[in-house]
């Protein structure tokens, strides 16, 4: 995954950004994501990038039986604080501490754009998957950090500042109602995802391009331009 530093150096300031109720865009997304992405629970569900632990709970309100990993201490320190029945283990997502076939549902919510070595979580969630188990993705759209909004205005015009295609380094700082956060990570093009699930061996079931439930101002422009992209995949 990302260097851990990363996320323990901001592991304070993504607590608090993640568990303002209605602050991040995860709650205007997260709708479509558990309704149209998401199979039904089955006998274990591995979230790989869990962070501070939402999207663990959410799946096991939805009866998910759930083991979560992420590199950083503090965040998996907050996410068993606040879900203390839960599995919470500290694993790098490109050497995931399971064994193989271990699992039917391996979720990778807005973690995989994260990871230095994205190829090869992608290979190790096929390797803990059975035969006829999905993997569940979200990612930032490829799109959104190739550019930019030029202006705060609900129909600024995004402009396009980078290339698109190859392996990009992203950084942006996000400053809203108080709260500041730092995300760092990899922009990929869809093609680059796609190999990477074909090489696993997925084939890929649906690709979705929501739209933010609740456009906030902050989230209006995002009614013309995708943020993120949802994906399911099977191992066959």
């Amino acid at each position: 995954m990302a260097a851990p530093s990363e996320w323990e150096d901001e592991a304070g300031n993504w607590i608090r950004w993640a568990r303002t109720a209605g602050h991040d865009a995860y709650w205007s997304y997260r709708r479509p994501f558990f309704e149209t992405i998401l199979p039904p629970p089955g006998n274990r569900t591995v979230e790989v990038g869990c962070g501070e632990g939402r999207v663990t709970r959410d799946l096991r309100d939805r009866g998910h039986r759930t083991v979560a990993l992420d590199l950083s201490p503090t965040l998996l320190a907050h996410a068993r604080e606040a879900d203390p029945g839960g599995s919470y283990l500290l694993a790098d997502a490109s050497a995931l501490p399971l064994a193989a076939a271990c699992c039917d549902l391996v979720v990778a919510y807005n973690s995989l754009m994260d990871i230095d070595a994205m190829e090869a979580a992608v290979a190790e969630a096929s390797r803990i998957l059975v035969g006829g188990g999905r993997f569940c993705v979200c990612i930032t759209h490829p799109m959104a950090n190739t550019g930019r909004f030029d202006g705060p205005a609900p129909d600024a015009p995004f402009v396009a500042t980078g290339t698109y295609f190859g392996r990009r380094r992203f950084e942006a700082v996000e400053t809203r109602a108080g709260l500041t956060m730092t995300f760092r990570g990899w922009s990929y093009a869809l093609e680059d995802y796609s190999r990477a699930f074909e090489r696993a061996g997925f084939l890929i079931e649906c690709i979705r391009e929501p739209v933010p439930d609740t456009p906030t101002p902050p989230l209006q422009r995002w009614l013309r331009v995708p943020m993120f992209l949802h994906l399911r995949a099977l191992k066959p």
